[in-house]
């Protein structure tokens, strides 16, 4: 770890472990016969010229997180597509398509941006800028809400699955209370084994960024075996490439953050317009 950086950021501390992981699983697939890989934290202070080619972000001081690699680097039209959900290089199975475009929508929802220089055989550097905040009374905001009212109810048979136990443990405490019944999953290859013993499934959520089989692969496969299945996909992908995204009649996205109040809503119009 490189750099003077010591300001500190508010954001998900294990959404950030993610991202630096899977940053740093790509430029170790992004070296095959080995490299240098090298993580700089900066302190920078950041002005309207800095980011003029930036929307929606403001002037100040930010946190610099960059994560260069010395591996075979992007070609300009791998580049161009690179923060585009389920986009990969890489044979199905084998990635999960969503390792930019997280990292996009995470330093998004955190109120920062991200850049990203690469070329052939020149490597790969991926920067993303967080907003930095006093040491003192900084507080770091919720990425949903509790449920104030009782969630709408609905019956059926729900699979859910979300490598985070946090989450996943969240989710099915809204839809346990909706009157669902819940079969739960921590990653896509548990999921399908699932889906093949228990074809009484009504309806499948997942996250999307899941390790190994990603819940785009996994929807696609689940409605091979279930072709009636509704499916909603979860993602922390906040880019409006997301909407040009082409989805099967039964499946719907949420984006990440939202309140579990719309989350209950959705999961009932995927259950009762059956």
């Amino acid at each position: 770890m490189l750099g003077d950086g010591k300001a500190d950021v508010v954001c998900d501390a294990h959404e950030l472990e993610s991202v630096l992981l899977n940053l740093a699983i790509n430029a170790r697939d992004a070296m095959p016969n080995g490299g240098h890989l090298t993580i700089s934290v900066f302190d920078r202070k950041l002005t309207a010229a800095d980011l003029a080619d930036q929307d929606q972000v403001n002037p100040g001081e930010y946190v610099e997180i960059k994560v260069a690699d010395t591996g075979l680097g992007m070609t300009p039209d791998v580049l161009s597509r690179a923060f585009e959900p389920f986009f990969s290089t890489k044979p199905t199975g084998s990635g999960t398509g969503l390792g930019l475009s997280q990292v996009y929508g995470f330093v998004r929802q955190s109120g920062g941006f991200t850049r990203i220089e690469s070329g052939p055989g020149e490597g790969t550097v991926v920067s993303f800028f967080l907003p930095s905040h006093p040491r003192q009374g900084a507080a770091a905001p919720s990425s949903s809400k509790s449920v104030e009212s009782a969630p709408p109810s609905a019956r059926g048979v729900v699979l859910v699955v979300e490598d985070q136990d946090a989450v996943r443990a969240q989710i099915v405490e809204v839809l346990t209370e909706m009157g669902c019944e819940i079969v739960e999953a921590v990653d896509g290859i548990q999921a399908m084994r699932i889906v093949n013993s228990r074809r009484d499934l009504d309806l499948l959520v997942t996250d999307v960024g899941l390790p190994g089989l990603n819940g785009r692969q996994l929807a696609d496969a689940a409605l091979e075996a279930i072709p009636s299945l509704p499916v909603l996909l979860i993602t922390g992908y906040a880019g409006k490439a997301l909407d040009d995204i082409r989805l099967a009649d039964s499946m719907q996205i949420m984006r990440k953050p939202f309140e579990l109040e719309d989350l209950a809503a959705q999961v009932k119009a995927l259950l009762t317009r059956q």
